[in-house]
């Protein structure tokens, strides 16, 4: 079943893209849940013309995330978290604290743009990835330190 996304969701594709997605899954979620509408020819003209007419305003967001992007630079984050003797963490590292973190440093970045290659579990030193556009991604690093 193909679907246009109405809004951008992470693993699946950003707001107006056509996807290709399991008939329960659009019928029963996207769908209803407002995030997504069938890909039928009427939905994608007006996709596409809506596409044309918001062209100037997404050039100006894709810019202001790359100025965000440089900005942020080589930008290294640490974090305290509480752990045992042997260096693991009780709990996991979550994007809430990395998006906490930046807002203390002057970014504000929204928690569901911030993702991580593994899970943060154990003290020492990660990347995390912050989504700022649908082609702007930008790597910070973090350093975990027991508290």
């Amino acid at each position: 079943m193909e679907v246009i996304l109405k809004t951008d969701i992470k693993g699946l594709g950003y707001k107006n893209d056509i996807v290709n997605v399991k008939p329960g899954y659009g019928r029963n979620y996207l769908i209803p849940q407002n995030y997504a509408t069938l890909a039928t020819s009427a939905n994608i003209s007006m996709r596409d013309e809506e596409i044309k007419q918001a062209a100037h305003k997404l050039e100006k967001v894709k810019q202001d995330a790359e100025e965000l992007a440089a900005k942020i630079g080589d930008l290294k984050l640490t974090l305290t978290a509480k752990a045992g003797e042997s260096g693991k963490i009780f709990g996991a590292v979550t994007p809430l604290q990395v998006s906490d973190t930046l807002k203390a440093q002057g970014y504000d970045i929204d928690r569901k743009r911030i993702g991580f290659n593994t899970e943060i579990r154990m003290i020492g030193e990660y990347t995390a990835i912050l989504d700022l556009h649908k082609e702007v991604q930008h790597e910070i690093a973090l350093e975990v330190v027991p508290a």
